[in-house]
């Protein structure tokens, strides 16, 4: 037997670079499947905490949410070390060449995909703002939204640097997240994690902070 398809948690440490600066950040690095088979959402910093925490199981994808360097700065080593393609929409190839100049993604993520692992989907949602080719994953068997930045527990991700934009993250968690269940869990790319119903009632007061 498999098991019961799980949620695993992860956080690993390193830093963050764009437009010149440089950032320490912890990111969460969610792994998604059974005692047989698993997903890597954003393989963050550290390749070998990452495949320790994969063990023995085969790992189908490294699916990055978004191309900042934080988020996929190990992707290519977890890759190289198990034959899992990495990931990655195509409109954040921009932000990808930046981390990772002489290496591609192995497959692209495209809005209404649907990833299979231990019997259970992952739909893709194109959920651009924080970064052109940002993606949040809904798996709707788990009752579960593995989110990157585009939202986190207090508010949206952030829209102050390069290739980012306020009013378009902004529709994304109005269209596409806040349509979701209210039970949803939210699994953030940094941070706790919090819920649709416990972000819903906040986006008048989050489009009034960012005018």
């Amino acid at each position: 037997m498999a098991g019961t398809v799980r949620i695993e948690h992860l956080v690993t440490s390193g830093t963050f670079s764009l437009d010149g600066s440089t950032w320490d950040v912890d990111n969460n690095v969610w792994i998604v499947g059974d005692d047989n088979e698993v997903v890597v959402v954003d393989a963050a910093h550290d390749a070998d905490a990452v495949l320790a925490a994969v063990g023995d199981r085969r790992l189908t994808a490294v699916v990055c949410t978004h191309a900042h360097d934080d988020h996929v700065s190990a992707a290519p080593a977890v890759a190289d070390a198990t034959g899992a393609p990495v990931l990655l929409h195509p409109d954040d190839q921009v932000l990808w060449q930046l981390a990772h100049p002489d290496r591609r993604p192995d497959g692209a993520l495209a809005d209404g995909e649907e990833l299979k692992v231990a019997g259970i989907g992952l739909r893709v949602l194109h959920t651009p703002g924080h970064a052109p080719g940002a993606v949040c994953l809904y798996a709707p068997e788990l009752g579960a939204l593995f989110s990157g930045d585009t939202l986190f527990a207090g508010g949206p991700g952030a829209t102050g640097r390069s290739h980012s934009d306020f009013g378009t993250i902004i529709t994304s968690i109005r269209d596409r997240l806040l349509a979701l269940p209210g039970e949803t869990t939210v699994h953030t790319g940094h941070g706790e994690s919090t819920s649709i119903a416990a972000e819903a009632p906040h986006l008048a007061e989050w489009v009034a902070r960012g005018r």
